[in-house]
């Protein structure tokens, strides 16, 4: 498919999406989170993915939020309705991924942008990079999902005061709370950090690593616990009887038949 604003491969098992508008501070418009949402839709039925990783173009930004110049001509319920509904739809194509989705930070994530970041599995900072939900600012809440998500990842009494305050988090806050998963160390590039994290994600095998999304995501929706524990039993036999599976155990096995010796 083809893409204006974003730039897409896959290389290694991993899809890998770039925010490519940096002179926009790759501010999120109605076009560019609907294409975000199409790629991810487009990539899900790809099974040889063990993981995708979404990041903004430069240094500066990840996402500096929505289009402020273009939202800010939606003054009626229903246009505000349908550019919420649309853009939450689109985040929920990269939650409903099959496998996990991390959000690499190689800046700043404000508003929109913080939603982006939440709306994915994980969180991987560069050294500077922020976050901060700052819609109170804008005398506005979030819309595309990201508050629930936040709440989720957080907690409710904090997830209150970051959106209440509007605080920007550096990536070591962000890290202290779970909101960041992994962060750059001094010096190290977001790429070199990104490697080690993604590393070994990418040993995985695609069926194990959907197993485990459609676990969390199950438990994300707030199934009830029989529910769930038949989903994890239905997914443990679905890998377990795959020939990877076979392979691995059939490695162990041989290591300890040797350290017996």
């Amino acid at each position: 498919m083809q893409h204006e604003y974003l730039n897409v491969t896959a290389q290694n098992a991993i899809l890998r999406v770039l925010i490519n508008r940096p002179e926009k501070r790759n501010a999120l418009s109605q076009a560019v989170l609907d294409e975000i949402g199409a790629t991810f839709r487009h990539h899900a039925a790809d099974d040889t993915l063990v993981a995708a990783v979404i990041t903004g173009a430069g240094e500066r930004c990840f996402a500096a939020g929505g289009d402020l110049r273009e939202f800010d001509a939606l003054r009626e319920k229903t246009q505000v309705e349908r550019m919420a509904g649309r853009s939450a739809d689109a985040l929920d194509a990269i939650r409903d991924f099959p496998v996990p989705v991390v959000a690499a930070l190689n800046g700043d994530a404000l508003g929109g942008g913080a939603e982006l970041a939440v709306a994915c599995d994980l969180r991987v900072f560069a050294t500077h990079a922020r976050i901060a939900f700052v819609q109170g600012t804008l005398c506005i809440s979030p819309a595309w999902g990201g508050g629930a998500d936040l709440v989720r990842i957080v907690g409710g009494s904090r997830a209150l005061k970051l959106l209440a305050r509007g605080d920007l988090l550096t990536a070591a806050q962000a890290e202290a709370i779970g909101l960041a998963d992994w962060v750059a160390a001094p010096g190290e590039t977001l790429e070199a950090c990104l490697a080690g994290f993604m590393g070994p994600i990418a040993e995985r095998k695609p069926q194990v690593m959907r197993a485990f999304k459609s676990l969390v995501a199950a438990t994300r929706k707030g199934g009830d616990r029989a529910r769930i524990r038949n989903l994890e039993q239905e997914l443990l036999a679905t890998t377990w009887l795959h020939p990877d599976h076979w392979a691995a155990a059939e490695k162990v096995l041989a290591r300890i038949a040797g350290g017996a010796k």
